[in-house]
């Protein structure tokens, strides 16, 4: 089905697609160790993922928060490459329809925003919405990342198949919040998936939490999804920050903390008992986005 016309985003086609899921992953909320960012950038690359819509960036987007860039040559200015927040159209491995939308989160007119993106989903006969991030937590780089999930009510039965914040939370959000709630209201499931990344190596890429959010997202979406470049680039990262820690008592010790409380916690997907009270996560989070993290 064609969606009906709308000044909110331009189709750049109506293909015929069959259950597919769509993958959210906007950037600007938080994404610790550019684990959502790295994991999109590999589920849309290979096999490539085709423009279907772009959305009006006059009306979502600060272009002096998010300037386009300009190329010049030799004193001429040749062209503006400007930001898009797009929904594309690609397939798992095994040839299943997925949506993906990307692009840097909206400024403004989030209802609107959000509108539009249900409205895309429910003519293309989303069976599934599934999205993407990671948070700086208290977890040594030596074990496995795991994930958090979050979600409406009405896909409660999806967050237990991947673990949760035990307890009460109060932190900013971002539009993944937003489309969360609105999708769950309409019917269509929906959960986020959370990579937690080491707190020390949150400001410098950590591909382990990008292959992490790929399995995650082939598990929960039941897709045909390849993480091997992730994991090849997460060993790579891995021994890269085993140097960097190796020379450090301090830092070994934190290391070895870290090991034996995650180890303790086995079968707690977050090791909440180390984070102490919602009021210092948020805190956390906060200064992580404003770039003051000191790791």
């Amino acid at each position: 089905m064609t969606p009906p016309e709308t000044p909110l985003f331009e189709l750049h086609g109506a293909p015929t697609l069959v259950d597919p899921v769509l993958v959210v992953a906007l950037e600007g909320w938080v994404d610790a160790g550019l684990g959502a960012a790295a994991a999109i950038a590999s589920l849309t690359e290979e096999p490539p993922a085709e423009p279907l819509a772009t959305f009006d960036l006059d009306h979502f987007l600060d272009q002096r928060a998010r300037r386009p860039v300009a190329r010049i040559v030799d004193g001429i200015t040749t062209e503006l490459t400007w930001p898009t927040i797009s929904l594309r159209h690609g397939h798992d491995r095994a040839g299943a329809d997925v949506l993906f939308l990307t692009g840097p989160e909206p400024d403004f007119h989030w209802a609107e925003f959000s509108d539009a993106a249900i409205r895309l989903a429910v003519n293309f006969g989303v069976r599934l919405v599934v999205g993407l991030g990671a948070f700086p937590a208290p977890a040594p780089h030596t074990r496995p990342v795991k994930l958090a999930a979050t979600a409406p009510l009405s896909s409660a039965d999806l967050v237990g198949r991947v673990g949760v914040v035990q307890g009460e939370l109060e932190v900013p959000a971002g539009i993944q919040a937003t489309l969360e709630l609105r999708f769950g209201a309409i019917g269509i499931p929906v959960i986020s998936l959370w990579a937690r990344v080491p707190h020390y190596v949150s400001a410098m890429p950590f591909p382990e939490a990008s292959a992490a959010l790929v399995d995650g997202l082939a598990a929960i979406a039941e897709l045909t999804l390849d993480a091997s470049g992730l994991r090849a680039a997460a060993d790579n990262s891995r021994r890269q920050v085993d140097e960097l820690i190796a020379g450090n008592p301090e830092h070994l010790a934190m290391v070895r903390k870290l090991e034996a409380s995650i180890d303790a916690s086995e079968g707690n997907p977050l090791g909440v008992q180390e984070v102490p009270s919602a009021d210092e996560i948020a805190a956390e989070l906060e200064q992580f986005l404003r770039g003051e993290d000191g790791s």
